[in-house]
């Protein structure tokens, strides 16, 4: 008697433990199955923005024998350069001018030249004879958002040369300074045609979108307007008044 319940608790048990061991097996199966079904899509915008910040530079120079001298004839040339600007419609705390530069000329020997040019060596100062000159340069940097009145004084600038300075002019760089607030929308809009591709692909095969399982954000292509151009690093195009913006999200979906 003793013996045969013994053997029917034994079954019991038994059983037991294969039902425990079926639910631990079949939980990560079910996981697993799970896991698999989702769907990666992803998602894009675009938005057209026009520049709000111009910054342009501007560099000008003075040559002569003696330093004072050159030092005075750069100083003459960096008022004009002022003088132009402010007669142009340029605010003055919008004017910005760097350090001066000193380069130091050298006259050397004819042979010692030769030698040099066919090695390839510097031309050091203990080679030469004596100082024939200093070359003083300084750069002036326009920063406005009047992004057009600055593209026409970077054009323009040429007329500096009429009036005896030295001046090379740089192209003008456009910036959108709003382009942190414009971002967090656009992605929110890649987002949303994420889901919207996702639910299209998910619909036309049977099935029905679930949650969100990861997001990852794409780099922004800031390009000239109907530009192809993409980058892994991104792209900033400061060359154009005009740009467009693009946002990418990649967004992985459960489908139920």
């Amino acid at each position: 008697m003793n013996t045969g319940k013994s053997t029917v608790v034994s079954v019991a048990i038994a059983s037991l433990a294969l039902i425990v061991c079926t639910l631990i097996v079949a939980r990560p199966l079910d996981t697993f199955v799970n896991a698999r079904k989702s769907i990666t899509v992803t998602g894009s915008a675009k938005k057209q923005i026009v520049s709000d910040l111009a910054v342009w530079n501007g560099n000008f120079s003075y040559q002569d024998k003696d330093m004072k001298v050159a030092y005075a004839g750069l100083k003459e040339a960096a008022a004009k350069v002022k003088d132009y600007l402010l007669k142009q419609g340029i605010a003055e705390n919008q004017i910005m001018f760097s350090a001066v530069s000193t380069e130091v000329l050298y006259e050397i020997d004819p042979k010692t030249q030769e030698i040099l040019a066919k090695t390839g060596m510097p031309i050091r100062g203990e080679l030469a004879r004596e100082i024939s000159g200093y070359i003083l340069r300084q750069t002036v940097e326009v920063s406005s958002k009047d992004v057009q009145k600055t593209a026409v004084v970077s054009r323009e600038s040429t007329q500096l040369i009429n009036q005896g300075v030295l001046f090379q002019s740089y192209p003008v760089q456009f910036f959108y300074t709003k382009l942190n607030d414009l971002k967090v929308d656009m992605l929110a809009e890649a987002s949303r045609d994420a889901k919207a591709r996702a639910e299209k692909i998910v619909t036309a095969t049977g099935g029905t979108l679930g949650y969100v399982r990861s997001a990852k954000m794409g780099v922004f292509q800031i390009t000239r307007l109907n530009s192809n151009e993409v980058s892994d690093y991104g792209i900033n195009d400061t060359s154009s008044l005009e740009k467009e913006i693009t946002a990418v999200v990649n967004v992985e979906f459960t489908i139920k």
